[in-house]
């Protein structure tokens, strides 16, 4: 039994699996008799006080704004990686998934608008479809094992964690409020601190972590989202110290947070803010546009601006497909890229806050389930497809593609 679970754990779906059996576990609970207990649970007081600072928040709020701060900061450590050693360090090789994201980003959003115009409550959540979930994504590409070339892989991650990139900006720039001036000052002075080190080649990650929980204070005090912090400490972490030969800062943090990341962060915050009640939902509401602009912006609008783009990029010479990729497999894995889930709950909760929004909020999360899993199946049809119509590749083939 041990080992079959030590080898559950191994497996690439593993986090897309425990984070959908999260979801639905909170969903069922929510529409059960443990559903008050559910509720108090997530309501209870958590009272943090070291002289005059002073932070209350519900176990909800604890889970939001700091156990995914630390989700974010896992994310900036990607991101960086990425732009020095992975798929983003050259301006060809960066390109195609910029590109591919940035369509993947704007056309959700516009169908979202298109359909909410005329509803200033609602249109509050335009951002809701431009996210896109990486551990799902990347969990139903790994079903297919070996049969998706490498370099489809490598896009689809680049494209994800690009995307990831766009929402942390959205969230900085859109869904701030009431901002302290004093605390920005202390954060502004907490992140330059924070790179300094890093330029004088400070190794030690108890520095980084102690001036980057003070970040993380100073932003969450100062009106903008404190997940952002998360992402200014994962670009200040060196991935390596010059004229030194020792571990990488950055990639024994990133090896050290991954697995909390995938196997109880998200898995909570997929349990705390998935527990819908559907005693006053009909499926007559999904017509509404609010759902209609979640569902069609998540389903239609990923694949449709993610295909778009690639394919007026490549004709304009701007860039070129990645080696071994058939662009019917970028119109088949865009629609896989429609799974917003953990991402678009998460700016769903910032889009629309209060007791006064929940129903918009718990209308948006019933659109969001239906989109990613109608975006999970469907990608993965489509892509079975397009593998299929694959010529098989020879050894050698195989053997350059992995070099």
């Amino acid at each position: 039994m041990g080992k079959k679970i030590s080898d559950f754990f191994q497996l690439d779906t593993a986090p897309g699996i425990i984070l959908i059996a999260s979801a639905f576990l909170a969903l069922i609970i929510a529409n059960s008799p443990l559903a008050p207990y559910y509720l108090a649970l997530l309501d209870t007081p958590i009272h943090f006080k070291v002289g005059s600072l002073d932070i209350e928040k519900n176990l909800l709020l604890w889970i939001n704004d700091g156990l995914m701060a630390i989700f974010f900061l896992l994310i900036g450590l990607e991101v960086k990686r990425e732009l020095i050693q992975g798929a983003l360090r050259t301006r060809s090789r960066a390109m195609f998934p910029l590109i591919a994201a940035v369509g993947g980003m704007v056309f959700p959003v516009l169908i979202f608008v298109l359909f909410n115009v005329n509803d200033p409550q609602a249109l509050g959540g335009w951002a809701i479809p431009a996210a896109t979930d990486i551990a799902f994504t990347l969990g139903v590409l790994a079903l297919f094992g070996k049969r998706v070339p490498v370099s489809l892989k490598v896009f689809l991650l680049a494209l994800a964690v690009i995307d990831d990139l766009g929402a942390v900006i959205i969230i900085a720039l859109f869904f701030s409020s009431d901002l302290s001036l004093l605390a920005l000052s202390i954060a502004v002075l907490a992140s330059a601190t924070l790179f300094y080190m890093n330029a004088k080649g400070v190794a030690r990650l108890t520095g980084y972590l102690l001036v980057g929980a003070i970040l993380w204070v100073a932003v969450l005090k100062s009106g903008v989202h404190a997940t952002v912090a998360g992402v200014i400490l994962g670009f200040a972490v060196p991935l390596k110290i010059k004229h030194h030969r020792i571990r990488s800062p950055l990639r024994y943090l990133e090896h050290g947070i991954h697995p909390w990341s995938s196997f109880v962060i998200l898995p909570l915050f997929a349990f705390a803010n998935s527990g819908v009640p559907m005693e006053n939902f009909n499926m007559g509401m999904i017509s509404d546009p609010l759902p209609l602009g979640i569902i069609l912006g998540l389903l239609l609008g990923k694949p449709v601006g993610i295909s778009i783009t690639c394919y007026a990029s490549i004709k304009l010479g701007i860039a070129s497909l990645p080696k071994g990729v058939q662009f019917a497999h970028i119109m088949a894995s865009s629609i896989l890229c429609g799974i917003g889930f953990t991402m678009s709950i998460f700016i769903t909760t910032l889009a629309f806050p209060g007791v006064d929004n929940h129903a918009l909020v718990d209308l948006s999360r019933i659109s969001i389930f239906i989109g990613s899993i109608l975006a999970a199946v469907l990608g993965y049809l489509a892509l079975k497809y397009a593998l299929q119509l694959q010529p098989k590749p020879n050894a050698d083939e195989i053997e350059a593609e992995q070099k």
